[in-house]
């Protein structure tokens, strides 16, 4: 079978440019790279590449008749973007006119937006070798596009970009700092005890304290890093309708939450019934999978496309207490039944049996974006990419057309992509800051301070404890010879991943797994990080992962990677980072982008970062991000396309208004409707109907 074979991971000599690539894919390059060297920040990074992308699509839209500009000629939350056209050229000048004004604009851009960052003199020397190399100059500094041409095109619209920034409700003023968010709970200590004995509310997100967190691009700090982005709903989105954001409000501040899916699974120590109670339910399979990262183990599973992939879509709708029919809490994985061939060779796929203890690790490693990352949303530009470069790849919009030339190609991919990333990072991060849910570290830590939920005859009983199964977890007694301290008597002990206090050397050591105290438990994340600086409702990995996979399977016209496999190898004692590993070559694959999508889903458990119920809300948010960002990238991609969807404008005339109430009214109580009176299209218009409606009046359609 022919494979994709991603090198997803790069070094700072790496980043070569080449002649075969694009002049987007070159700055798309030099962007991702900036990334890698600058603070982890998933919303503001998702945004950059929102912003540089559609930068470059503007860019190519005022020379191709076919595509509508997105910021050029608009406004966006009170600035203006005026545009009055350009004079005319021939096609081969409209290039050469394009290729500058990328330059510059992105030159421009970039320079801006990493001028601050801790990398910044590597990554604005990188921004200037190329903009130099493809004919730019630092000095020239002309907005007047109409009378100077493609440089001065790209100064202009970088210019009013970084203006609408200063606008967009992201406070890049102030370097995107918090403006009203508090923690409910005080910082976990976890170097210093065991437990989470001074957490405050189980349901709610808890800073780690850390003598160093070295955040996911390695970048350290000696301060507890704050909950990074819980303000983020008030950003402005790329296609996100207004009607899809809900408001809520704490302590006087408003949160916005877009396609808001409801509060996660709650712990209320008085009411829940234990093992089955959704939260104790998804926490405790977290730790249970924590078990199966030990390569000595004995357990090997087939991890090929025959086996694992092709999930079933409508079982993200069982909802929490149905989660059990998706994951196999006690093995790991889920229910999926892999692909019966693969359809673009007609060959069937070959099964991989690997140490299920090294694919777990690799999971969680790979789908991290750890070390020298490029972050969630910039991981799949790097799949993006690679797509793209495959040799059995034609470059059809939607897998239909004529082939389209690279430019072209890039620039119509980045901007979709791109803009799903940017929503995808709005409504996920909305989530994080309004309900402010626990991490497991966190709530894991807690149930084992509170005792065991299973037998209450027995020592340590508690409702809201940890279940006591089989050869897995149990409690602390006398001459227990594993745990011979008698102030242990009476703890809860568990089978799992043993963490970094066994290892000494990261190039030689294996923690593996046994019995520990499920109070010490930590997730399989490097010392200096142990999770994320945020909430962990909903998981952005899910969200982002299955929006990028939905666009990719809209974009390219087909659910397959080319070739109908793509491939990752995770070299044998390698690729992993803070533990030896792994301890044979690990070939991650999938068929379809869906697949990748899904296994990096199910990593964030192994890693020990998310519960089910961060998942699935998460998958779900992606699809439907996905759906409006194809559906405003293709207006503007293809202009003479229908007009995009707008509810509320009953009429037609691009604005909700007195008109369209009035239509509505004429047809209230009716279920015989023209048009689009039936606004929640429930099939009768009626008070809902006038209610959405007035929470849209006085808005204007998509352009």
């Amino acid at each position: 079978l022919k494979s994709l074979l991603f090198a997803l991971f790069f070094c700072n000599s790496a980043l070569a440019q080449t002649t075969d690539y694009s002049i987007a894919r070159q700055w798309n390059d030099v962007l991702l790279e900036a990334i890698r060297n600058d603070q982890a920040r998933p919303t503001v990074h998702a945004r950059n590449l929102f912003h540089t992308s559609t930068l470059m699509f503007d860019v190519l839209a005022v020379y191709d008749e076919s595509a509508d500009p997105f910021f050029l000629g608009e406004s966006f939350n009170g600035v203006e973007v005026p545009f009055n056209g350009v004079f005319p050229v021939s096609d081969e000048e409209g290039l050469i006119l394009t290729e500058e004004a990328i330059n510059y604009g992105m030159f421009r851009l970039i320079s801006h937006r990493f001028e601050n960052s801790p990398g910044a003199e590597y990554i604005l020397g990188i921004a200037e070798d190329l903009f130099v190399q493809n004919g730019g100059y630092p000095t020239y500094t002309s907005l007047d596009y109409i009378s100077d041409g493609g440089g001065a095109l790209g100064n202009y619209l970088a210019s009013k970009i970084i203006e609408l920034g200063l606008q967009d409700g992201s406070n890049e003023e102030n370097d995107h700092a918090n403006l009203f968010y508090e923690p409910s709970n005080p910082d976990l200590m976890i170097e210093q005890q065991a437990g989470n004995p001074g957490l405050v509310n189980p349901n709610s997100w808890q800073p780690i304290n850390l003598s160093e967190f070295i955040g996911q691009s390695g970048i350290g700090s000696e301060e507890t890093p704050p909950f990074l982005s819980p303000e983020w709903g008030g950003v402005v989105p790329f296609s996100l309708p207004l009607f899809e954001r809900s408001t809520h409000t704490r302590d006087g501040d408003d949160y916005f939450v877009w396609v808001d899916q409801g509060e996660p699974p709650l712990i209320d120590v008085n009411t829940t019934t234990g093992f089955n109670d959704p939260y104790q339910w998804g926490f405790s399979m977290v730790l249970r999978w924590s078990e199966h990262l030990d390569p000595s183990d004995g357990v090997e599973i087939d991890i090929s496309p025959a086996s694992i992939g092709n999930l079933d879509e409508s079982l993200f709708n069982l909802g929490y207490e149905g989660y059990s029919q998706i994951y196999n809490w006690v093995e790991g994985g889920d229910v999926s039944t892999g692909h019966n061939s693969n359809p673009i060779t007609g060959d069937v796929y070959e099964p991989q049996i690997v140490k299920r203890g090294d694919y777990g690790r690799v999971l969680a490693e790979f789908w991290a974006d750890g070390p020298a990352s490029e972050t969630p949303p910039g991981h799949w530009f790097v799949i993006l990419n690679h797509v793209s470069d495959h040799p059995e790849f034609v470059p059809k919009w939607q897998g239909e057309g004529p082939e389209l030339s690279k430019l072209k190609w890039d620039v119509l991919s980045y901007f979709t992509l791109g803009g799903a990333m940017h929503d995808a990072a709005i409504a996920a991060w909305s989530h994080k800051g309004w309900y402010d849910y626990v991490r497991p570290v966190s709530a894991i830590r807690w149930m084992a301070d509170r005792g065991q939920c299973s037998n209450p005859n027995a020592p340590s009983f508690d409702f809201a404890g940890l279940p006591l199964i089989g050869d897995w977890s149990g409690l602390i007694y006398k001459k227990d010879p594993d745990f011979p301290d008698i102030d242990h008597i009476g703890k809860t002990k568990v089978r799992a991943w043993k963490g970094h206090n066994f290892i000494e050397n990261p190039l030689t050591d294996v923690a593996g797994v046994d019995w520990m105290l499920a109070e010490e438990w930590w997730p399989y994340q490097r010392p200096s990080f142990v999770t994320p600086p945020f909430a962990g409702y909903v998981s952005g990995h899910s969200t982002f992962s299955r929006a990028a996979a939905e666009v990719l399977t809209s974009i390219t016209g087909s659910a397959y990677f080319p070739g109908g496999m793509g491939e990752f190898v995770a070299a044998q004692n390698e690729f992993l980072v803070f533990e030896e590993g792994p301890s044979e070559d690990i070939v991650l694959q999938w068929a379809t982008y869906r697949d990748a999508s899904d296994q990096c889903a199910l990593s964030r458990i192994w890693g020990g970062i998310h519960p089910p119920a961060d998942d699935i809300t998460g998958r779900i948010i992606g699809l439907k991000v996905a759906e409006y960002a194809l559906e405003m990238a293709n207006q503007h991609i293809n202009s003479s396309g229908p007009d995009p969807l707008c509810l509320g404008d009953v009429t037609g005339d691009g604005a909700i208004g007195v008109d369209d109430m009035l239509t509505i009214l004429s047809y209230f109580g009716s279920n015989t409707v023209v048009g689009y009176a039936d606004v929640d299209n429930d099939g009768v218009v009626g008070v809902n109907d006038m209610l959405l409606f007035l929470s849209l009046f006085g808005t204007s359609c998509p352009q």
